[in-house]
């Protein structure tokens, strides 16, 4: 059995309908817009094509991205070299420089010219000048005076103790000594030391990187005025000692600089190893008394001081002047302010002209700048 749809049969005479304008656009406009989205999407499928260059379109210029390291041991990947992205800077080369080029991890050698001290070099290596000390025990034996034209110095390549091993010494003993970790002088790549047996033979250099050692005070000991000790000074300081009254001139409490010339040092600042100044000065200069007092010491002493002078100020306070040329005072004398007490020089233990000068009080010792007018 077939079916059969009913069907509406337009009668013969019914008039036919005119179409509207939306009827007729309609269908074309949809049509177009259709079209426009399919090319478009195939233009965007193609371009997105692999190895499908535009050969009209410039190429971008690469971007360098510089990954950050992730955790402190992680190490930046280094970027991919593009030449075209990359940007100079321009500088002017320096030709000389104040501080030697120098291996950073092994010792040098430095022969002592005229004008150097102990503080002057370690300035002109940047080091402590506790470090050039304990560099070389044998030749200065811990005293910056023992300094001579000539001298050869071990220069340690970094701040602490460029140690001889002795007898007896072991790693832990060393590392003890200098207060430092036995891994700091295992992994210090001069010492060249094997982390799993490590030998050390005596005689052998070891850099104590950080180390701390002892300052031994090589200073001449505080004279007074008076009677009691004057004997006994005279045979253990040297001729220059005398016996002295109580009374005498006084000082002030204020002190003026020594030298008539520019207030400069010249030599050795204050620090732990030398207890006063090296104050700038030619063979000849005029060494003045800081402050009034009476002389308690005039003419050669040991300890590296030379020609040597030293003024009881009365109030706790005692001045020092070393290594003059000459002494213009006696001892016992009352001196005033400003008075020519010597005449600077280089003798004792010296590699220049200066006048080496100190500041005490009650046996103390001040850093003379903070006293100085």
């Amino acid at each position: 059995m077939k079916l059969r749809f009913a069907t509406r049969e337009k009668p013969a005479g019914e008039p036919k309908m005119p179409r509207s304008p939306l009827e007729f656009w309609l269908p074309k406009i949809t049509w177009g817009v259709a079209l426009v989205m399919v090319g478009f999407a195939a233009f965007v499928a193609f371009k997105r094509m692999p190895g499908i260059v535009n050969a009209e379109a410039p190429l971008p210029t690469p971007t360098l991205v510089v990954p950050i390291p992730q955790g402190s041991g992680g190490a930046p990947h280094m970027p991919e070299y593009a030449p075209d992205s990359l940007v100079s800077v321009s500088r002017s080369v320096q030709a000389h420089t104040n501080k030697p080029a120098r291996p950073m991890d092994k010792a040098q050698s430095y022969v002592v010219e005229k004008g150097d001290s102990v503080f002057s070099i370690s300035r002109q290596y940047e080091l402590q000048p506790e470090s050039i000390l304990w560099a070389n025990f044998d030749t200065l034996q811990d005293d910056p005076q023992m300094m001579s034209i000539g001298i050869k110095l071990n220069i340690p390549p970094t701040d602490g103790v460029y140690y001889k091993v002795k007898k007896y010494d072991t790693i832990e003993k060393i590392a003890s000594k200098f207060r430092v970790y036995v891994d700091d002088i295992l992994m210090w790549p001069s010492n060249k030391l094997d982390f799993t047996n490590p030998k050390i033979e005596v005689g052998q250099y070891l850099m104590i990187p950080n180390g701390v050692g002892e300052v031994r005070q090589w200073v001449i000991p505080d004279i007074a005025k008076g009677r009691s000790g004057t004997l006994a000074n005279s045979k253990i300081l040297g001729p220059g000692a005398c016996e002295t009254g109580d009374g005498g001139s006084v000082g002030t409490g204020g002190f003026i600089w020594p030298t008539n010339n520019a207030h400069a040092v010249s030599g050795n600042e204050y620090w732990s190893g030398h207890l006063g100044i090296d104050i700038a000065a030619l063979t000849g200069d005029y060494v003045k008394a800081a402050d009034s007092g009476v002389v308690v010491y005039a003419g050669p002493i040991g300890g590296g001081y030379g020609n040597f002078v030293m003024i009881d100020h009365g109030n706790g306070y005692k001045t020092a002047y070393g290594h003059n040329n000459a002494v213009n005072v006696r001892c016992g004398q009352s001196v005033s302010q400003g008075q020519t007490i010597a005449f600077a020089g280089s003798t004792g233990n010296s590699t220049g002209s200066h006048l080496h000068f100190e500041v005490r009080y009650y046996g103390g010792f001040i850093n003379p700048w903070s006293e100085l007018q």
